[in-house]
């Protein structure tokens, strides 16, 4: 490989070197600058929109067009101007902490970001709250060309509405409860302000993140928690102990007036059998009196004998036979 040595007046005048090239001789300044403004002119007349973005077209500064993903020809030299918009992009604003570096293992800022998180609750608590706003591009010449600082717009439209939905709930709701009541309302009232401006956003999410009370507080806070969660314990223990006691008081009770019933309906209807036996007795008597009187001492002798045990007949007139049954003995 051999390298030629450059003559610094080719340096110096370019057009030096020009006419030393094939065909240099026959070329003026004039077809050299002609070559110029046409490469420059070619070069300059192609843009590309990459997938994710719309392209915004102005001519003389006047919208002309939005231009789809690919490859583009436009007017070179300043005439027409091209601004990339991601569209599909979903863009996110945080309050309260800031993301130093995303990963396996998310790094956060340790600046405190109290001017953005502070707020005041409708029980008059005062809490930390983060959150985050995601949201996309819905209309790029709006974006580029309504709104100054679309970004500021958007932290400062969303700092004023979080204030304004937490001072419409308790401090415990915020906490736990109305988080995702609050996350939907944010969402609503923050597009509706967007379109209102005509701002070309479309809120994709509106979520809070973490909600404590304020550092000082923090120890007064856990110990009143710790008094609730107690507190909460014993009810659930009393509630334990009532559900467990209540219905086997209520199944006691309801046995003994099943058993009380039962002993009434059969006294009843032995007395009404008794008082039914008596009169038809009763009416066998009237008819036949001494075979009557003579059916119920045999049956009550019967009854009498069945409930003796052993039975010995003895003759009234006998006088010696008693010592012979050892009766002492029996």
């Amino acid at each position: 490989m051999s390298f030629r040595r450059i003559d610094p007046d080719e340096i110096i005048n370019p057009r030096n070197y020009i006419k030393k090239l094939p065909f240099g001789k026959f070329l003026s300044s004039t077809s050299i600058i002609i070559i110029i403004i046409a490469l420059v002119a070619i070069f300059s007349s192609f843009y590309t929109i990459q997938p994710n973005e719309v392209g915004v077209l102005l001519r003389f500064g006047k919208f002309i067009e939005s231009t789809q993903p690919g490859l583009h020809l436009k007017i070179p030299f300043g005439i027409d101007k091209v601004y990339p918009v991601k569209v599909e992009f979903v863009y996110k604003e945080e309050f309260g902490f800031r993301t130093r570096s995303a990963g396996v293992k998310t790094n956060y800022s340790q600046r405190p970001y109290a001017d953005e998180s502070i707020m005041l609750t409708g029980d008059l608590n005062v809490l930390d709250a983060e959150w985050i706003v995601q949201y996309k591009i819905k209309d790029p010449f709006v974006v580029l060309f309504h709104i100054r600082d679309i970004r500021k717009t958007i932290r400062d439209i969303s700092e004023s509405v979080i204030r304004k939905i937490a001072g419409d709930y308790t401090f415990n709701e915020v906490l736990t409860t109305k988080r995702a009541e609050i996350n939907d309302l944010a969402q609503q009232e923050l597009q509706k302000i967007l379109d209102s401006y005509n701002a070309g956003i479309d809120i994709v999410t509106v979520k809070l993140q973490d909600v404590n009370p304020p550092d000082p507080v923090q120890p007064a806070f856990n110990e009143v928690n710790e008094a609730k969660q107690e507190k909460e314990k014993m009810i659930n223990q009393a509630w334990e102990v009532y559900n467990h006691k209540i219905p086997e008081a209520k199944g006691q009770a309801l046995k003994m007036v099943k058993q009380a019933e039962g002993y009434a309906v059969a006294k009843v209807n032995n007395a009404e059998g008794d008082a039914k036996r008596f009169l038809l007795v009763l009416s066998a008597y009237e008819k036949a009196k001494d075979i009557t009187k003579r059916r119920l001492y045999l049956d009550s002798m019967m009854e009498v004998f069945q409930k003796a045990g052993k039975k010995y007949i003895v003759d009234p007139e006998e006088k010696g036979i008693l010592p012979l049954l050892r009766l002492e003995n029996e």
